[in-house]
């Protein structure tokens, strides 16, 4: 049977959340955040496994409340000059099995208030890996047109992140990929509306943007030198 998640409850959470954002005002709003926003979004993760494992056997869709696919709300503020304690949104991100011994790709859903979008890729790779994509990139030209450039994935899925303004060193600058070289960035995805989100529609347009997302992060795996 078709299955919603999420209600309009869920986006009347996080703006308040995104108002009232204090641990006082959390611990006496709990029961709202497990009911309208963590269960509902547990839930969604456990019934994106058997999809995922079709779409790479090698990627996992795990419904844990602590350690799993969901991301903690609580935001890490040792390093931040936000101090403020929870994050006004809730993600998840779906993980390569090798995850801890490889820099990996991976998809991604992410539910805010006017900024829901689901995709994958890398965000911020570190150096090491940054290097690998750009390497692979310019000995793999051909395989990377096909990944990006169909035309599902360019009426769809828009590239995000930041690009330098230059080559980086060591790479020809009249490469054919070169803009996509200069990437610091290689995450793509889709945005969708609060009514597909709280609709039965939101599992299977996860699934089919996972799908055309899936090319681009095969190919971030063999630059990786992982299985897809």
């Amino acid at each position: 049977m078709p299955t919603s998640y999420f209600s309009p409850a869920t986006f009347r959470f996080l703006r308040a959340l995104d108002r009232n954002n204090s641990r006082e005002w959390f611990h006496e709003h709990k029961d709202d955040y497990e009911r309208h926003v963590r269960e509902p979004f547990l839930a969604l993760i456990t019934d994106l496994k058997a999809p995922l494992e079709k779409i790479s056997p090698h990627y996992r869709a795990d419904p844990r409340k602590n350690g799993g696919s969901l991301f903690r709300i609580h935001r890490d503020t040792r390093f931040s000059n936000d101090k403020q304690p929870y994050k006004p949104w809730q993600g998840s991100r779906f993980f390569h099995e090798r995850r801890h011994e490889i820099p990996a790709p991976s998809f991604y859903v992410h539910i805010q208030p006017g900024d829901c979008f689901a995709g994958g890729g890398m965000w911020h790779p570190e150096s090491d890996a940054l290097k690998r994509i750009r390497d692979f990139l310019a000995d793999n030209p051909a395989a990377w047109k096909r990944a990006t450039q169909s035309k599902v994935f360019r009426e769809h899925l828009t590239f995000w992140g930041e690009s330098l303004s230059r080559p980086p060193r060591g790479f020809d600058p009249t490469h054919e990929l070169i803009e996509d070289i200069k990437r610091k960035d290689f995450a793509v995805g889709e945005g969708f509306d609060e009514a597909l989100a709280c609709s039965t529609e939101l599992l299977p347009w996860i699934v089919t943007t996972f799908k055309r997302t899936a090319p681009l992060v095969d190919y971030l795996c063999a630059a990786q030198e992982l299985e897809f």
